[in-house]
């Protein structure tokens, strides 16, 4: 019983631990700009632009024309600050957890408390901050470079990561690939109310578009030029192989005269060959 009591003690520790993590990362990543910004008001534009006598010295007088142009730009660096201080202190926490319990690939029981376990709870509840925090700025195109400098994923040059459920940690894509929006990459399952967790990397190749509405499950690998169309998804350990289209759940190839029919191209416009008898054989 003493032991039973000691053990949630520990847990009860351990996630406050966590929480007041959480709370001062949210507080120093908003704290240093605001107090930045608020500077930049007090000591700047309040004296030189609010509180000018006439509006014409905002445009004669030397400071309040300078204060008026820096203030978008002030507030744009501010702002690119707090973005930059919260993928500085998720990286710093994530090589922590590394460190505690290195990431691997399997199943997680969850029925037995383990290392493994806390650190999968503890890592998908902190990504969800910085994702959104740039996700729902005016800099989404910084989500791939966050992920890369993070370490929790791997994305290539060129790729587009558009707004959706997951896709937030390992996730390995080569270039040019383009991710729409509302699809779900995810590598991590949990099998039903009390089932075990599934923790795979999923593997995507170079010039790989896969539409909207679209799920990869963990394990998933996808080769090279391939084309995931809407209202698609792929099973656990499912492998999309190289140069082919894939349509329906659970996904299946799609040949020549059905891609032409989905799509209302020609072979020429769609980028489809036929193949030769020696293609055909090997």
């Amino acid at each position: 019983m003493e032991n039973k009591i000691i053990e949630s003690r520990r847990k009860y520790h351990s996630a406050n631990y966590y929480i007041y993590f959480i709370f001062s990362s949210y507080l120093i990543s908003m704290g240093v700009p605001a107090f930045l910004f608020f500077t930049f008001l007090r000591y700047s534009f309040i004296p030189y632009v609010l509180n000018v006598p006439n509006f014409l010295d905002l445009f004669l007088n030397q400071m309040s024309l300078i204060t008026l142009l820096l203030s978008p730009l002030v507030l744009i660096g501010c702002y690119l600050l707090h973005l930059f201080l919260v993928a500085i202190i998720l990286r710093l926490f994530i090589s922590y957890t590394e460190k505690k319990e290195p990431f691997k690939d399997g199943i997680i029981p969850r029925e037995v408390s383990s290392k493994s376990l806390k650190f999968y709870h503890v890592r998908s509840f902190i990504i969800k901050y910085p994702k959104w925090a740039i996700l729902k700025s005016p800099f989404p195109w910084l989500t791939i470079k966050l992920f890369n400098f993070i370490g929790v994923n791997r994305m290539g040059k060129g790729s587009t990561f558009e707004e959706q459920v997951t896709g937030d940690k390992y996730v390995n894509s080569g270039e040019n690939c383009y991710f729409g929006l509302n699809s779900i990459i995810t590598s991590h399952l949990v099998e039903g109310i009390r089932g075990n967790v599934q923790l795979f990397t999923i593997n995507i190749g170079d010039n790989v578009t896969m539409t909207g509405l679209s799920c990869l499950a963990p394990g998933v690998k996808v080769g090279d030029n391939v084309a995931i169309f809407p209202n698609s998804g792929f099973t656990k350990q499912d492998h999309l192989k190289n140069n082919n289209y894939y349509l329906g759940i659970p996904g299946r190839k799609l040949f020549t005269k059905r891609v032409k029919q989905y799509t209302s191209l020609s072979e020429k416009q769609i980028g489809l060959k036929k193949k030769s008898k020696k293609e055909k054989e090997i």
